[in-house]
């Protein structure tokens, strides 16, 4: 939803204003902070992480400052349990990140939005922050995101992209629709993308849509290309999910 609704609560809608500041924070924030972050007076932040404390979703610390409490861990769990993947998507991964030694994903396109559901670590892969279970990634910029939408009708695509908009990572990220259109162009469904340094500087990523799902399951690796025998594997590892 882009407009309010008319019903909105703004008691609810604040207190997720300050459980969104306090997690993003590189530290843990007083009251003062939170209320000047927020756009709040601080009688009511008072009230709202007394609340929030109280409910497990922060905690509050010996100095009187406050950081995000366990119940949102908990929740996150939650959510990444109630997300459909195939049977064997983790046996899957695991294998995949073995023989290549390049970490795996598994990603899918959720409400138009590209989000990671399961990752195996491997040792030739750097650890990319954003590319983490339960987190959203970049459908213009991931090779993960750039599989699913090869295998989408072009109005469709264009609407998820439209809507997530094209934020730049580097400066080979794609800056516009037809920037990735053109990509996709001599691509057909269902055969593995690549991406070259366009989420990450310095790192290429493979991806391959499961055939018959809405799943793509993908590699990264250092450097800007990626292995022959590690893309062979992507395409079983896909078709084994199927």
């Amino acid at each position: 939803m882009t407009e309010a609704p008319s019903d909105l609560i703004r008691s609810v809608s604040r207190a997720l204003r300050v459980l969104e500041e306090v997690s993003r924070a590189d530290r843990p924030l007083s009251v003062k902070v939170i209320a000047r972050r927020c756009g709040l007076n601080l009688s009511t932040s008072y009230h709202l992480v007394r609340t929030l404390c109280y409910e497990g979703y922060l905690h509050r610390c010996p100095d009187g400052d406050y950081l995000p409490g366990s119940k949102i861990a908990e929740r996150f769990h939650e959510m990444i349990g109630a997300f459909d993947r195939p049977p064997r998507a983790s046996v899957v991964l695991r294998h995949l990140a073995a023989v290549t030694g390049h970490t795996a994903y598994l990603a899918q396109l959720v409400g138009g939005r590209l989000v990671v559901l399961d990752v195996a670590e491997g040792p030739r892969s750097p650890w990319l922050e954003d590319l983490q279970a339960g987190l959203e990634a970049a459908p213009h910029a991931t090779a993960l995101g750039k599989a699913l939408l090869l295998a989408l009708p072009p109005r469709v695509r264009r609407d998820i992209l439209t809507g997530y908009g094209l934020p730049r990572f580097t400066s080979s990220t794609p800056a516009s629709v037809e920037e990735v259109e053109a990509e996709l162009a001599g691509l057909r469904p269902g055969q593995v993308v690549e991406e070259h340094g366009q989420f990450r500087d310095e790192v290429a990523c493979a991806g391959a849509v499961v055939p018959g799902t809405s799943w793509a399951v993908g590699i990264s690796a250092h450097g800007l290309s990626v292995p022959v025998r590690a893309r062979a594997r992507l395409a079983e590892a896909a078709c084994d999910l199927a």
